[in-house]
């Protein structure tokens, strides 16, 4: 029997486009975080991860709540200086979710770059699976775990 994964048809290399949703990313920081593996990977190089102004604001908000403001800077330069980081502006605002605008951004983000997939565990992206145009894959942060093992 096939599983999901390994009938995934987006492409298991470096590269993958993906958007993580901030707490994606928040939660991959610690090193002793069982999602560390996909921090790991994008300082490996083993995904592109795509980004806009807006997102880069909110991880660094966030970071700085959890972190503190120097580690954030140190986290944001290691980040930001990474070839494999790619900065777009969304040219269009779909607003294809409408429980919790702010997540568009990543949506936004997703359709300008093209994106494989974002990564998220909000419920709020569910509603994805009913828009065929633009479509938008969407991957919860344990299946991107496993996706990443396989690469």
């Amino acid at each position: 029997m096939t599983t999901w994964i390994e009938s995934w048809t987006i492409p298991i290399s470096n590269c993958m486009r993906v958007v993580l949703d901030t707490n994606v990313l928040i939660v991959s920081l610690a090193s002793y975080s069982k999602y560390f593996p996909i921090y790991q990977a994008l300082l490996d190089k083993r995904f592109q991860l795509y980004v806009s102004n807006e997102i880069v604001a909110e991880y660094e908000e966030q970071i700085g709540k959890r972190l503190g403001l120097e580690r954030t800077d140190v986290k944001f330069r290691e980040l930001l200086n990474l070839d494999n980081i790619h900065f777009v502006d969304p040219t269009y605002n779909w607003q294809l979710i409408e429980a919790d605008p702010d997540d568009n951004k990543f949506v936004d983000c997703a359709i300008a770059a093209n994106a494989d997939c974002v990564v998220t565990n909000d419920s709020h992206f569910n509603v994805l699976k009913d828009v065929t145009f633009p479509h938008v894959s969407v991957i919860n942060i344990s299946d991107f775990v496993l996706i990443l093992s396989k690469v």
